[in-house]
């Protein structure tokens, strides 16, 4: 999957501007953004549901938005919503999908034995799609978004309203399916599973500001963490946001996870400002990780920040 120039304007708001993107075959490839960055708007016009300003898309070899009618008998998509019938059965809901997707029913019938085993339904094949567990709704969505094989799998935070260990399930068929030959686009707000991607990019204010393997991306940012050990962490922290060159000061437990502009003695400048605070503290070097690589990305900004900016991206 290639983009290149990939805009879309509605009215005045510029919800995705100028961004590249090249996904390669059988990759889980994470999406990040804060709310309004771009990264739905982006997912849908890569799968031909949303028409570009400017840019060029190829998918599976096809051009898009022209050749998004045959592109969209070889992807599966799924949103955060589930968007299955509530008032259908496990099955009766797999079986629609395999009739939209003309199955055959006799293929049909077998994938859909085999997804009922593979996503553990089979004791639920005949219970109402409504009256499942949030964790099984999504795993339903995600057989649901399976069904006719898809080359490239669009899903759009799809975790987004589930509990720990389901997200985790989630993901090990995720990378069952990648490993089967899949390509997986997916867009989260969880650093956790953007630890788990294959490769990451991060969508600010419509533009993309970082993309790497999370091991690049958080080799970018050596010498630019410091950890903070203080009695007093809130006053510690008081004292440590007007520092200059530093972005943010996060506290976590007693501790404070400080996070400069730039590479330099920032571990110094730190124990002037909390010394100058008559404050004692210990400050020790610390690794990135990618929370780092966000707010470092995204410049610091928080959501509130962007409320000026439509959230129909």
């Amino acid at each position: 999957m290639r983009a290149r120039g990939l805009s879309k304007r509605f009215g005045t708001l510029l919800a995705v501007n100028e961004v590249d993107l090249s996904v390669p075959r059988a990759c889980v490839y994470g999406f990040l953004g804060p709310n309004g960055s771009g990264k739905s708007t982006t997912i849908r016009m890569l799968c031909g549901l949303l028409t570009p300003t400017a840019g060029e898309i190829e998918v599976l070899g096809l051009k898009i938005p022209e050749q998004a009618e045959e592109l969209r008998r070889r992807i599966g998509y799924m949103t955060q919503k589930f968007s299955l019938f509530e008032d259908l059965t496990v099955r009766e809901n797999l079986e629609f999908l395999a009739a939209v997707q003309d199955i055959p029913k006799t293929s049909a019938a077998e994938r859909i034995d085999e997804l009922v085993e593979q996503y553990h339904f089979q004791d639920r094949q005949k219970q109402l799609a409504g009256t499942l567990s949030g964790g099984q709704k999504q795993r339903l969505a995600l057989a649901g978004a399976v069904i006719q094989k898809p080359e490239l799998l669009f899903l759009d935070e799809p975790t987004s309203a589930v509990d720990p260990e389901s997200r985790r399930d989630f993901w090990e068929k995720l990378f069952d399916l990648a490993d089967a030959g899949t390509t997986i686009l997916v867009s989260t707000h969880y650093m956790d599973e953007a630890e788990r991607c294959h490769r990451i990019a991060i969508l600010d204010h419509g533009a993309l500001v970082a993309d790497g393997t999370p091991l690049e991306l958080t080799a970018a940012l050596q010498g630019r963490t410091v950890l903070v050990e203080a009695a007093q962490p809130r006053r510690a922290q008081q004292a440590l946001v007007a520092v200059p060159g530093v972005l943010s000061v996060a506290q976590i437990g007693n501790s404070l996870r400080v996070l400069a502009d730039k590479n330099g003695d920032v571990a110094s400048r730190i124990r002037s400002a909390l010394s100058a605070a008559g404050l004692q503290a210990e400050v020790g070097a610390s690794e990135p990780n990618l929370e780092d690589v966000f707010v470092s990305a995204t410049g610091g900004r928080s959501d509130d920040d962007r409320q000026t900016k439509a959230d129909a991206a």
